[in-house]
């Protein structure tokens, strides 16, 4: 059974296979890959202006970093010009942090242009990919176009094609069929010509040749016992008058 399974699997996925190569248009195949490159040359288009808003967004803020920075060195000299120490060093300090701060924004804004150039310079090279991708596929289409439809005349006109030979089986079907047609007919001809088929009004009556000579034999009787009566009403018819002539002789 599992070697059975395993046979049935396989001639499944073959006829899928098959099915779907035939459905397939190269066309239709290459305009989705395109579309596919196009929408990773968006999404890279994407990265690069996440990584420029993200940089802008740290420049930002070490501007104001910065304005800081001179805002505590200014308190920081107010402070000592007024014998305040202690507020000095708390603004320096301060100032000290914020540069500190400030030295890993500007570690972080060097990071971020390097990747912005890096995703620029593939950005460059995806597109050039791209364009050269779609200019080949515009001549693929077009020479798979043009064979297509050479390959279509070509078997419309040897009749090669699946159409073509469907049409072919059908009018040998109409021949055979024409020519079995013609063959009845002459069969039938033949057959009325010897008088083999009997006359449509006598059929079912149940009559037959003897039939219809018997019938024939006792109309002629029938007739001859008619005009034999007939001569006999004549005859008497001839005798009356005369009788009643020997009658009136006879009375004078």
């Amino acid at each position: 059974m599992p070697g059975l399974a395993g046979r049935m699997s396989t001639t499944i996925k073959a006829k899928i296979s098959k099915m779907l190569d035939r459905a397939e248009d190269p066309s239709e195949t290459l305009d989705y890959g395109y579309r596919k490159q196009q929408e990773h040359l968006q999404q890279v288009k994407k990265g690069i202006a996440d990584v420029v808003t993200a940089k802008k967004r740290i420049q930002m803020q070490s501007k104001k970093l910065e304005e800081q920075v001179v805002k505590l060195d200014t308190q920081a000299r107010q402070a000592l010009s007024q014998n305040r120490e202690d507020l000095a060093r708390m603004a320096l300090e301060r100032k000290t942090a914020i540069q500190s701060e400030l030295q890993g924004l500007d570690t972080q804004v060097t990071q971020l242009e390097q990747q912005q150039e890096q995703l620029i310079e593939n950005e460059k090279r995806l597109r050039a990919k791209i364009e050269a991708f779609r200019t080949k596929k515009e001549v693929i289409k077009a020479q798979y176009s043009a064979a297509e439809a050479q390959v279509m005349i070509s078997e419309a006109a040897s009749g090669v094609g699946e159409e073509m030979a469907d049409l072919g089986l059908a009018m040998q079907r109409a021949e055979e069929k024409t020519e079995d047609m013609k063959a009845r007919a002459n069969a039938v001809g033949e057959l009325e010509e010897a008088g083999v088929f009997e006359d449509i009004t006598q059929l079912g009556s149940g009559s037959s040749e003897i039939d219809r000579e018997l019938s024939q034999l006792s109309q002629g009787a029938q007739v001859d016992d008619e005009l034999a009566k007939m001569k006999a009403e004549l005859g008497a018819g001839s005798e009356s008058p005369a009788l009643e002539q020997g009658e009136k002789e006879e009375a004078q």
